[in-house]
């Protein structure tokens, strides 16, 4: 490499001891391989890194060499008594490389650094490297932040999608690596690390974007982010970092810190703080606050137990009077829980407001549930502000002002031309029984209970507009019903979709989901109306502490199944012949249930009994009739879930049925048919109930009295 015989010798080596790092096992061999310096002179060459190929080369060879660091093979690197880490230290001089593999494996490279427990490596990286590192690492955070800041300001519709889905990942990525050097527990690096984040980012950038150039002067503009931005990020902080000197002090700061934090600079805050001394006045009156709570909770204990002050017992009407002033003072203070000296809480509340848009909303949302969900922060400094203290006895531990900002998106969700996404109402209500739902109780006074039922009673109303007015009305509710059971918000998941920052969209060319944008048209309309009667029906129920009866529509566990064996006697069978797409003949018996198509093969042990070989469900079929046969005709059978997600599915079953004759044919049409169609009205029936529509809607008939299934039920019975 000295006599610079050109790149083709650098890259050779790299590629060879690359190869030979990675598959060498013996640790003898690996032993003589590091002795006598050489692979430590081979990482500090001057390598011509402005070509691609060596650089990958090279930045590989040390991600492959820190795979190989242990307890043991430490001292081949680092040199105690000469103070240098060269793998280390060559290494972290990429940590901004422009190419994102090279900043990916210098990550993977430190992290298999800090995991070896060697005391004096890990003093130097301390005392030597460690704070200009992370120095740098955060400074480079806070500029990629602004950079994708900037991308969202500057968005035209979607044409930058590509660019800020990559930014948003790149965030999340810092966040993952910090979160890991984190957790490795090395308290030495972590009070660097978290100072630095703490000074230099989250503080600074962060939190003091929250509240946008309101209390800022004109003579010292500070570097800023949109309040949406902060809002997105914070919230990826709260979900991926749990580091518990961190993350309680960024929160305290959140719940209880003034503007006045930032009125001589950013203050110096140092790990294990138990609190700063601009809100030590905040902190004074929310303890003030607490032992007032405390007085009205005592003193209002009947009132705060769950009945009304007329329903008390024994109780005369002054003690009446008494406790229902104690409860409208204890209101008041909650609604008023000085939130003026929280400005950037009272940002974060703010951002709840959905008149014009759920844009701000959806993240304000998602920081308060991270919030209350982090495993670092202490519960007592949540529950002084936001959430239910689990020692209270008593009905009022909840902060009122929030969870009427909740209740009031709630209601906006139920209006026809909605600006709510169905993201943005999960989000709230998951929030709502995060605040005042404790096991199977809820903390909720009865106003607001009053309040979420007629939203409940609101969006039933809207629904039954696309009842009457949707011919696939029924394939839509039982679609959105699986839909929304099959998969579960997953608020991590959410928070790391770059689309969500750009302004909300109604058009499904977007490729954004469903729920995380707004509807396009009457069948989307539905749909939406659809999911917000389910949340709100879901929610009113849990509320009340009582159970789901009527949802889903069919149940499962009492239709048949294939490989069933069933009592055939007394049961309307024709004989068929099932001719496939690829013309295979498979000969059989069709039978038509109550809510089921199902093909069997006779029973060879017992005779009148069949095996099911095929099952789907009548309301799913389409038939028609063969023009050249009469005795043919043509069976599709849907799958349940083909109306929803947009996406073309390939049916259940789409075969030629032959029978012997027209007659059959006919009969099999003509049955086939009427119990699609009766089948069909039975579920709508079922959904007008739960719609709670009028009496004069004809009623649907009843299922058969003994279907095949209750006969199989009582053969497993008797067996």
């Amino acid at each position: 490499m000295r006599q610079k015989c050109g790149r083709y010798v650098c890259v050779q080596l790299l590629q060879t001891l690359n190869i030979l790092f990675e598959n060498i096992r013996n640790e003898t061999s690996l032993y003589y391989l590091l002795s006598n310096n050489h692979v430590n002179s081979i990482i500090v060459h001057k390598f011509d890194f402005s070509d691609e190929e060596v650089m990958a080369y090279y930045i590989s060879f040390l991600k492959t060499l820190s795979l190989k660091l242990n307890t043991h093979t430490i001292h081949f690197f680092y040199n105690e008594h000469t103070n240098d880490f060269p793998l280390y230290n060559e290494a972290i001089k990429f940590f901004k490389h422009s190419e994102s593999m090279v900043r990916i494996a210098v990550r993977t490279l430190t992290l298999n650094v800090f995991k070896v427990d060697d005391k004096a490596m890990l003093k130097f990286i301390r005392d030597k490297t460690a704070a200009p590192y992370f120095s740098n690492l955060v400074w480079f955070i806070g500029e990629h932040v602004m950079e994708l800041d900037k991308c969202v300001k500057s968005a035209s519709e979607f044409q930058i999608k590509t660019k800020l889905a990559d930014l948003v990942a790149e965030h999340l990525d810092h966040l993952h690596y910090l979160n890991d050097i984190l957790c490795l527990q090395i308290d030495a690096l972590n009070d660097v690390l978290t100072g630095h984040l703490l000074n230099k980012l989250l503080i600074p950038l962060y939190v003091y974007s929250l509240v946008q150039n309101e209390h800022s002067s004109s003579e010292e503009e500070r570097p800023q982010v949109s309040c949406i931005v902060a809002l997105f990020l914070l919230s990826q902080v709260f979900l991926i970092v749990s580091h518990k000197p961190l993350v309680q002090q960024l929160a305290k700061i959140i719940l209880n810190a003034e503007m006045s934090l930032f009125s001589n600079g950013v203050p110096n805050f140092t790990v294990g703080e138990h609190c700063i001394s601009e809100s030590s006045t905040t902190a004074e009156s929310s303890e003030s606050q607490q032992h007032s709570e405390s007085a009205v909770q005592s003193a209002s204990s009947g009132y705060a137990s769950g009945t009304s002050v007329e329903e008390g017992s024994n109780i005369t009407d002054e003690e009446k009077a008494v406790a229902a002033k104690m409860s409208t003072h204890f209101e008041t203070m909650q609604r008023n829980f000085s939130l003026s000296n929280r400005p950037f809480l009272e940002a974060i509340f703010n951002a709840l407001d959905c008149t014009e848009s759920d844009h701000a909303a959806l993240f304000a949302l998602c920081v308060l549930y991270a919030l209350g969900h982090n495993p670092g922060i202490n519960q007592d400094l949540l529950d002084s502000v936001l959430m239910p203290s689990e020692k209270s006895e008593t009905k009022f531990c909840y902060n009122v002002n929030l969870a009427e900002r909740l209740i009031q998106i709630i209601n906006l969700s139920c209006q026809y031309s909605s600006k709510i996404r169905i993201a943005t109402l999960q989000m709230t209500i998951l929030l709502l029984k995060q605040l005042a739902v404790k096991g199977t109780e809820s903390s909720l006074l009865d106003r607001h209970l009053a309040a979420i039922e007629q939203s409940r009673e609101e969006s039933t109303l809207m629904l039954r507009n696309f009842y009457k007015s949707e011919e696939i009305f029924l394939d839509m509710f039982e679609d959105e019903y699986e839909e929304m059971k099959k998969k579960a918000l997953n608020v991590e998941y959410l928070m790391m979709d770059a689309n969500l920052l750009l302004p909300p969209t109604g058009t499904p060319m977007s490729g954004i989901e469903f729920h995380k944008r707004l509807p396009c048209g009457e069948v989307e309309r539905a749909r939406r109306a659809i999911r917000v009667f389910f949340l709100l029906r879901d929610l009113s129920l849990t509320l009340q502490s009582e159970e789901e009866t009527q949802l889903p529509l069919t149940n499962i566990s009492s239709c048949v199944k294939v490989n069933d064996a069933l009592d055939l006697n007394n049961s309307d069978i024709i004989n068929c012949t099932v001719i496939t797409k690829d013309g295979q003949k498979i000969k059989g018996f069709m039978v038509i249930e109550a809510l089921q198509l199902i093909l069997v093969d006779p029973d060879n042990k017992r005779g009148g009994w069949g095996i099911a070989k095929f099952v789907g469900f009548l309301q799913d079929i389409e038939v028609t009739g063969d023009k050249d046969d009469s005795r043919c005709l043509h069976i599709t059978i849907h799958r349940p879930s083909s109306i929803a997600g947009g996406s073309i599915r390939s049916p259940l079953l789409a075969a030629k049925f032959v029978f012997d004759d027209h007659i059959r044919c006919m009969a099999a049409k003509q049955r086939l048919s009427k119990g699609r169609q009766k089948a069909r009205q039975r579920k709508l029936h079922q959904i007008a109930r739960l719609l709670e529509l009028p009496d004069h809607i004809q009623p649907c008939p009843s299922p058969l009295r003994h279907s095949l299934h209750s006969v199989k039920s009582a053969d497993v019975t008797r067996k």
